[in-house]
């Protein structure tokens, strides 16, 4: 969350989230977390699973120093390597889920739905405010 100023006096909060979710996916993440507990993402780099973001449970994937933290989906924290955070740090990031059997080891994989990431490319303001914050 960031603040900028108006007017003398004034102040308006503009908040920028780098993640969210749609209600599909969150649907789904809460019938998730009711079977397993608390669960975490990390958008995939590539590789095997493309570029899904994958849905383990809390703790189970290790998170190191080249991890940055993007916000929470659901109640549940997303992460992303910061190599690949370095091209994508100028979109905001969708969750979503579709039809279909998630790759790997992803926790949705048996639900017949995967998790599928979209993207809007931040505005000019909300890239500001973002720099800012960081």
């Amino acid at each position: 969350m960031s603040e900028v100023s108006l007017d003398p006096g004034m102040t308006k909060v503009v908040m920028v989230e780098r993640v969210l979710a749609t209600d599909a996916a969150l649907q789904l993440i809460k019938k998730l977390r009711a079977q397993h507990g608390p669960l975490m993402f990390h958008q995939s780099g590539g590789c095997c699973d493309g570029s899904a973001p994958m849905c383990y449970l809390k703790g189970e994937f290790r998170v190191g120093g080249n991890d940055k933290y993007l916000g929470e989906i659901g109640g549940c924290p997303v992460y992303m390597d910061l190599d690949q955070f370095g091209y994508w740090k100028h979109t905001q990031l969708i969750i979503d889920v579709v039809p279909g059997r998630g790759h790997g080891f992803t926790l949705e994989a048996p639900e017949g739905f995967r998790f599928l990431t979209r993207s809007r490319v931040f505005t000019d303001e909300e890239t500001n405010v973002l720099e800012a914050a960081d």
